[in-house]
């Protein structure tokens, strides 16, 4: 596993051009807000810094040609300059829109620097991005966010860390746009909020997902985050189709209009790398590598869906009756058979061997060089989660309602019955690959801390391998917008975070209401999850809070801390 590698290609989109500067915990998003005229409606971006290199991002609007540069500096007014690169630059994108990345470079590690974009004489709004530290340092703050649905609601999350969060780092865990058509998935609010998706069909081709981005980057909240800290990206499998893996997806359909799989592929990464502040690896699939926190943290970032993953088991394959007695012995043997050899059949990947084995390398690393901390930055649940006993744990009432027209509710809820578990999309659809990962990281002698998205909800889990060894901790944040897992059955009373707690060893804590994000803060002590969150996505006044605070302390490299709850 190596870093990625920026291929230079360049090309613009925009927000109107003001100059002014927005800070993480000073300014208020309101004084970034774009106009809806102008070179510079989209905003301005920085990711995947090192330690002396950062990727920069805009997008250019109503560009009649000329003088097309950036500049970097120490300062805000760009007194001090050290970066700065310009002339006559070829679009990636057709005009009159189009993507603008630059690689900035000869930077010093671990400083803080200011970045603007300029088109002939009009400036774009200034953004701050940061480089990757060297050496002892005392603390570093990350925000962690996934599963950013534009016509579900206001970005509110993005808001609250971009002016309270004081982050030095924003990992972004998949799922930052979805791909679906209006009257869709979550689209119920979408007019009334005027956030109706742009274009209104499912998007299929690279046309169709640039529009898409472009619409989500003219989220002045969106905006405020990328302009307030530098990313890191990854996917899930909205920026391609619901639940994609290496050869296809559940939404896509080559018969239905939809044409083969890898032109939809191709098109998505294309158009992901264009409006993203991202390294381009030679695969654009490849989207992996390992960022090094200075002497605090590694921090691995891995692909799960287009690389390696096959496809995941379906439960039609689940081979007894919904019905079937769950105190038959020949049930439950053929329940433990269909786990052990279909879903755990050994020869399925969802990761592959390689990340297996680049990931372990660059911990063992991480523990030879004494850091207290190695982070795997992942899309979907790993610890292990089975449903609860919905024919038992669900109100009378309830599975009335569930059920009384939809036979699929019906066969699930009895379903449940035989500790099925709760997403075999997620790592528990994979288990021979999840302890494949845990003995590699166990040889490597190296705990890690798991952040995670997808599910929207959060979660604080234990990570054990199948023989009961602690690997360590996963912190599993919760959506910006996009509904719970069980918001079509919200009920008086009816707790489905402390279900799911009950009836799961591994999990210790799991909100299924809110939305936010994790703001995470690593010192050498000390690593501290603090689930952030909004009371509304509905409108764009809100006001924060906090689900829970967890804390892992460092006392020995040889022993996965365990996590305790400070509120």
């Amino acid at each position: 596993m190596t870093k990625l590698s920026l291929t230079r290609r360049t090309a613009l989109i925009g927000a109107a051009g003001t100059g002014l500067v927005l800070t993480a915990c000073s300014e208020t998003p309101d004084s970034f807000v774009p106009g809806s005229e102008g070179a510079f409606r989209h905003g301005v971006a920085s990711g995947d810094p090192d330690t002396n290199s950062v990727v920069l991002w805009t997008a250019l609007t109503q560009d009649g040609g000329g003088f097309r540069g950036v500049e970097v500096a120490r300062d805000a007014d760009f007194t001090d300059i050290v970066f700065a690169e310009g002339g006559e630059i070829t679009y990636i994108q057709p005009q009159p829109l189009g993507t603008l990345k630059v690689l900035a470079t000869g930077l010093e590690p671990g400083q803080t620097y200011f970045y603007r974009f300029r088109l002939n004489d009009t400036y774009s709004p200034v953004g701050v991005t940061r480089t990757l530290p060297l050496g002892a340092i005392d603390q570093y703050r990350i925000g962690i966010y996934s599963c950013s649905n534009f016509p579900a609601g206001h970005f509110n999350a993005y808001r609250e860390g971009a002016v309270n969060g004081e982050l030095d780092l924003v990992i972004h865990l998949g799922d930052y746009l979805y791909e679906y058509p209006m009257g869709s998935y979550a689209t119920g609010n979408a007019e009334a909020l005027n956030r109706v998706p742009d274009p209104l069909h499912e998007i299929v081709s690279y046309s169709d997902y640039v529009t898409r981005h472009a619409q989500y980057k003219t989220d002045p909240d969106l905006q405020a985050l990328h302009a307030a800290a530098p990313w890191i990206m990854s996917w899930d499998d909205h920026e391609t189709a619901n639940n994609a893996y290496m050869d296809g997806a559940e939404n896509h359909n080559p018969d239905q209009g939809e044409g083969p799989w890898t032109e939809r592929r191709d098109a998505a990464l294309r158009a992901w790398y264009d409006w993203t502040p991202s390294r381009e690896p030679e695969d654009l699939r490849d989207r992996y590598g390992v960022y090094e926190i200075g002497n605090l943290a590694t921090i691995c970032l891995i692909e799960s869906r287009l690389s390696a993953r096959d496809q995941e088991v379906s439960l039609d394959s689940f081979p007894v009756a919904s019905d079937a007695d769950a105190e038959d012995p020949a049930v439950l043997e053929a329940v433990a058979a269909w786990k052990r050899d279909v879903v755990g059949d050994p020869g399925r990947e969802l990761i592959g061997g390689e990340q297996i084995a680049g990931i372990a390398g660059a911990c063992a690393d991480s523990v030879a060089a004494g850091k207290p901390w190695r982070i795997l930055a992942n899309q979907v649940i790993m610890s292990r989660v089975n449903f609860p006993d919905f024919s038992t744990e669900m109100p009378g009432w309830l599975r009335w309602y569930a059920t009384r027209n939809s036979e699929f509710a019906r066969n699930f809820i009895m379903r449940t019955r035989f500790e099925i578990p709760f997403n075999l999309d997620m790592w528990d659809g994979y288990p021979a690959e999840r302890e494949r990962l845990f003995g590699a990281l166990r040889e490597a002698g190296a705990d890690v801390i798991t952040i995670t998205g997808d599910v929207h909800s959060f979660w604080a889990n234990d990570l054990m391998a199948s023989d009961g060894y602690r690997i360590g901790t996963e912190f599993v944040g919760t959506s910006v917008t996009s509904p719970s897992p069980f918001s079509g059955f919200k009920a008086p009373g009816v707790d489905y975070g402390r279900m799911m707690v009950e009836a799961n060893a591994d999990v210790r804590h799991c909100n299924m209401v809110d939305h936010g994000y994790v703001r995470l803060t690593l010192t050498p002590e000390t690593a501290e999850a603090e689930y952030i969150t909004v009371s509304t996505i509905l409108q764009r006044d809100y006001e924060p809070g906090l689900d829970s605070h967890w804390r892992l302390t460092r006392r020995s490299l040889s022993v996965a801390p365990e996590v305790e709850r400070l509120a």
